[in-house]
């Protein structure tokens, strides 16, 4: 690995294919701990432990986003230091991802030292490159978003900000700025070369209908605030929270150090996943900066939608916010891993909002993890345990009629579901795997093993029904364990089927591991649960 021109060391794709990099947006300090926080990381925690589980060498970045005038104000409201508040708060953060059990390899702070160290390099970079500038600004100002708008983009917002649609501040301030329209036909260029991009496919129209807007160039200084990191050379400035924020995702892995870490071997990441309010500092800013470092950019930027609850946007005031409250009650009543499935399989990773209703919960619930999942996997082991001995029976290999073959079926679900999972369709990898253990309820339907056995003469085939249903299901398991650690490996201990870590659960969803004579007790996954207006 050699330095580019900027001195900051270039890694190519070329890496080995078993790394796999994945990035949360970095969280804002001044807020606390919601839904949309968890929500995010959930997905990222699920796409790393699949990754995980096929035994890639996976690195999960997140952590919190502490510099920036909204810190500096609530600090001073509440009489203590910028820094003060930063670390309550990043605290918080942390505490809510261990709740939800997720799994990050790193939590990266923006006043950690080698964060604010990398950052003033890669900046020094590009105001030697001629990439930053100083130069004065005069437009609009979103005061929650801290970004400046042109006259035209103002007028477009109608002088309000797109997200809090509070007023637009008139504003004039001398910044550096960076160039951003010197890479208007790069960016072209690398969406068209690049469908995949940005996803969905309704948030690359949405940059590229901005895009052939043109381009102009963009401040990344501030002089109004102190809490920030200071721009190397004129501390009067300090550098805009949002390159600031958009560069963790390089210092996490030691990128803009010299000589570059171990980390470095995870660049570039597989997928930023964000929400689409940040999407623009995303597709543009940060593809543009990486240009101008000659680093290479990320596989993909994927931009989720927004839960609504109960049909209405989340607000505070209307009283329909899920905050984290809530969603402890959820998992107190439901199950953790109850709430990681509703996440993945009915949340807004499409173009379109999606509904948190206590309603949709309980049925989600009830349908697809007590009635399917549950039901199932409790059927097969209670008739094992009746018929079998408690012992996994043989398969004979002989196929009956219009018998499922399962060695091929399951084989065209697991590719199927890995490869949506790959590409970060959550719920299409969790519906394959839904669709093996569907398949197993209707062959138990059809084939009726419970009435078969009264007949002493149909051991053989009662046997061969059985081990395709439980090994059917153990392979689903596989599937679902990145998504439900705690209850597959309920299922995974109450079978006799190992350890998933050591054995890689996913590289292990082929037809035939279960082996005669495994102990398989009867389990019970998912209780029933009682629908209440509010889960206690």
């Amino acid at each position: 690995m050699s330095p580019n021109s900027n001195g900051i060391a270039l890694r190519t794709r070329g890496r080995q294919n078993t790394m796999a990099y994945i990035t949360t947006p970095i969280y804002y300090v001044n807020d606390k701990p919601h839904i949309g926080h968890a929500y995010t990381t959930t997905l990222c925690d699920i796409w790393a432990r699949s990754m995980r589980a096929r035994g890639e060498d996976v690195f999960f970045l997140t952590g919190t986003d502490e510099h920036g005038l909204k810190v500096e104000k609530s600090a001073r409201e509440r009489g203590i230091s910028p820094q003060e508040l930063a670390d309550e708060n990043a605290s918080e953060f942390r505490k809510v991802m261990d709740l939800f059990g997720l799994t990050y390899d790193d939590f990266i702070r923006t006043t950690q030292d080698r964060h604010v160290n990398q950052v003033q390099t890669a900046v020094t970079r590009l105001l030697e490159s001629g990439d930053v500038y100083l130069g004065e600004f005069e437009g609009w100002y979103d005061e929650g978003q801290e970004e400046y708008h042109t006259e035209t983009k103002a007028k477009e917002l109608e002088y309000k900000s797109p997200i809090s649609q509070k007023p637009l501040v008139r504003a004039t301030q001398t910044n550096y700025f960076f160039r951003l329209s010197a890479y208007q036909e790069r960016l072209e260029k690398l969406f068209d070369e690049r469908p995949d991009f940005v996803k969905p496919g309704a948030r690359r129209n949405e940059v590229l209908g901005r895009l052939r807007g043109g381009l102009q160039d963009v401040p990344i200084t501030r002089t109004n605030f102190e809490w920030g990191i200071p721009f190397p050379g004129d501390e009067e400035h300090v550098i805009y929270v949002w390159i600031d924020a958009l560069m963790n995702y390089a210092t996490g892995v030691g990128m803009c150090e010299s000589p570059l870490g171990e980390r470095s071997k995870y660049w570039p990441a597989d997928y930023h996943v964000i929400g689409k309010e940040i999407l623009w500092f995303h597709a543009v800013i940060w593809p543009a900066v990486l240009m101008a470092l000659e680093l290479e950019q990320p596989g993909c930027i994927y931009a989720h939608s927004f839960w609504i609850s109960e049909g209405q946007k989340m607000s505070k005031s209307l009283g329909n916010f899920i905050d984290l409250e809530q969603l402890q009650n959820y998992m107190d009543s439901y199950g953790q891993d109850s709430l990681r499935y509703f996440l993945a399989t009915q949340g807004p990773l499409g173009a379109t909002d999606s509904d948190f209703s206590r309603s949709h919960f309980h049925e989600t619930y009830t349908t697809d993890l007590v009635n399917t999942i549950g039901n199932c996997a409790s059927r097969t082991s209670a008739m094992i345990g009746k018929y079998c001995d408690g012992l996994c029976p043989k398969d004979s290999g002989v196929l009956v009629g219009d018998d499922v073959d399962w060695r091929v079926f399951t084989k065209e679900r697991v590719d199927a579901s890995l490869d949506s999972m790959k590409d970060f369709d959550l719920a299409g990898a969790i519906a394959e795997a839904m669709k093996i253990v569907r398949q197993v309820d209707n062959f138990i339907n059809d084939t009726e093993p419970f009435k078969l056995a009264k007949n002493p003469e149909s051991s053989e085939r009662v046997n061969d029904i059985l081990y395709r249903c439980a090994e059917a299901i153990r392979i689903a398991c596989c599937l679902l364990e990145p998504v439900m650690p705690t209850r597959m490996e309920s299922l995974r201990t109450t079978w006799n089927l190992g350890d998933a870590k050591r054995r890689r659960s996913v590289r292990n969803a082929i037809w035939g591991r279960l082996q005669e004579g495994t102990g398989i007790e009867k389990v019970a996954l998912f209780p029933r649960v009682e629908f209440t207006e509010s889960p206690e």
